[in-house]
C-alpha cells in the first residue's frame, strides 16, 4: 500500500467514525443498537493507517523526518489516540466528533507537503527521548486545550440557563473539570521530562535558533505549574482554569509549531 492509498483509506475512515458518532449522539436508529466500543473500530482503523503513513514518512536510512508536516501529522495521531482513550472511558463522543476531521485534515497536508528536519542516525537516546517526550507532552496538551474550549462552552450555556442542544452530549461539569486536569496533569510531566532532558542533552538550548523555542516552552511550565498550583491551593476551576490552559497551550504551540513553520516554511 503506498501513502497516497492510505491516505485516502485514512481520511475515510476517520471522517466515517465522526459520521457514525454523530449518528450515536442523535440516537439515530441505524447505529441505536451498535456500542459504542463497536462504532469506534473505523477509528482504530484509521488510526492505523495513519500510523503507517508516518512510518514510510518520517523513517529513512538517512534519520528520522521530524519536520513540520510530519510533526503536525504526529501529534494529531497522538491526540487521535488519546481521545480514542478517553471516548470508551468517558461519554465525550464530542471531543472525538471534532479530533477526527482534524486528523484527517493533517493526513492530507503530510502527503501533499513537503518538510525536512532530519534527526540524523546515531542520535543519543537521551536526544530521542527529549524529542518524543516534547511531541506526546504537545499532544497532550493540546488534547487538554480543546477539552478547555469545550468546558468553556458548556459553562456559559450553563450558566446562560440553556443546558439543552449539544451539550447534552458532554458528561456533566465535574466530570469534565476532573477530565481536563487529569490530561493537564499527564502533559505536564511529559514537558518537564521534555524541558529536563533537552538541558541535559541538547548542546546549547539557548543557541540563537532554540533560544524562542526553550524560552517559549518554559514560560508554558510555568503557567500550567501555576495553573496545577491554583488547583490545589485554591481550588481553581471554571473561567479561571479555561484561561490558564488555553493561555499555556498558546505558548507551547508558538514555541514548537510557531518556530518550525517560520524555519521549515517561511524561510526554507
Amino acid at each position: 500500500m503506498n501513502n497516497l492509498l492510505a491516505a485516502i483509506l485514512a481520511i475515510s475512515l476517520y471522517l466515517l467514525a465522526t459520521v457514525l458518532l454523530m449518528l450515536r449522539c442523535r440516537r439515530s436508529e441505524k447505529v441505536k443498537n451498535i456500542s459504542k466500543p463497536v462504532l469506534m473500530i473505523p477509528a482504530v482503523l484509521a488510526l492505523l493507517a495513519h500510523t503507517y503513513i508516518l512510518q514510510s514518512e518520517m523513517l529513512s536510512p538517512i534519520g528520522v523526518n521530524i519536520g513540520f508536516y510530519n510533526a503536525l501529522s504526529l501529534v494529531s495521531a497522538f491526540i487521535a489516540l488519546l481521545t480514542l482513550v478517553s471516548t470508551l472511558r468517558y461519554p465525550v463522543e464530542l471531543l472525538s466528533m471534532l479530533v477526527m476531521p482534524l486528523a484527517a485534515v493533517s493526513v492530507a497536508l503530510d502527503v501533499t507537503n513537503d518538510s525536512s528536519h532530519l534527526l540524523a542516525p546515531g542520535s543519543s537516546n537521551g536526544l530521542i527521548i527529549h524529542v518524543l517526550t516534547s511531541l506526546i507532552a504537545y499532544s497532550v496538551l493540546g488534547l487538554a486545550a480543546l477539552h478547555a474550549i469545550l468546558l468553556s462552552v458548556q459553562n456559559r450555556y450553563l450558566h446562560s440557563h440553556q443546558p439543552g442542544g449539544f451539550i447534552k452530549l458532554l458528561p456533566p461539569l465535574k466530570t469534565m473539570e476532573h477530565l481536563l486536569f487529569e490530561t493537564i496533569t499527564i502533559g505536564f510531566i511529559l514537558l518537564s521530562i521534555s524541558l529536563a532532558t533537552g538541558l541535559v542533552f541538547l548542546e546549547n538550548m539557548f543557541a540563537q535558533h532554540l533560544a524562542h523555542k526553550t524560552i517559549l516552552s518554559i514560560i508554558a511550565w510555568f503557567v500550567f505549574a501555576i495553573l496545577l498550583t491554583g488547583r490545589v491551593a485554591l481550588g481553581w476551576r471554571g473561567k479561571t482554569a479555561i484561561r490558564w490552559t488555553l493561555g499555556g497551550f498558546v505558548s507551547l504551540m508558538l514555541a514548537y509549531f510557531g518556530s518550525k513553520f517560520v524555519l521549515e516554511i517561511l524561510l526554507a
